[in-house]
């Protein structure tokens, strides 16, 4: 999520393009939060005192998560302005292959479906009924991605807005 604020007089007077127009927000305690959506879909905060057409200011907080954050400021931008966008770095593509895979076996599981179910949606009924089912790869497999996808849906889920750390 990006936060914006009202420009101070010192800095650019010039309004702000980006917002113009802007769409539905909802607002709360901590402003108005909007997506925009100029290309990649950004998620927004408009600090109370923030008017979308006027000159307004990006904050990043100085913190562990600075990186991820003015790389999320440049993805926007740069999206904004028709400008090729970066890639996200946070996940790989098998990272957000697993992660699609998760959410879907774990609203599957929500709604009913059994592990032999899920794993015939994903992998097809010739691969399912390849090997017995209680010894299975497949099964271990559609569980641990159930679990995962509840570990996701339970907060989980914050941890993918942040960059890995490296040793």
């Amino acid at each position: 999520m990006l936060t914006l604020a009202p420009s101070p007089e010192f800095l650019s007077s010039e309004p702000s393009t980006v917002l113009a127009g802007i769409g539905a927000h909802r607002d709360s305690p901590q402003g108005s939060h909007v997506v925009h959506d100029s290309g990649v879909a950004t998620q927004l905060l408009l600090i109370p005192g923030s008017n979308a057409n006027r000159s307004l200011v990006a904050l990043i907080p100085l913190d562990l998560q600075t990186l991820g954050r003015v790389e999320a400021l440049v993805r926007f931008w740069r999206a904004y302005n028709r400008r090729p966008v970066p890639p996200d770095t946070r996940m790989t593509v098998q990272q957000r292959r697993r992660l699609r895979l998760m959410m879907r076996a774990a609203d599957g599981r929500a709604n009913g479906a059994s592990y032999r179910e899920i794993a015939t949606a994903f992998y097809g009924t010739g691969r399912v009924a390849s090997a017995p089912w209680k010894t299975s790869s497949l099964r271990d497999t559609v569980i641990g991605l159930v679990k995962g996808g509840g570990a996701m849906i339970a907060g989980g889920y914050l941890q993918l807005l942040r960059h890995r750390k490296r040793s």
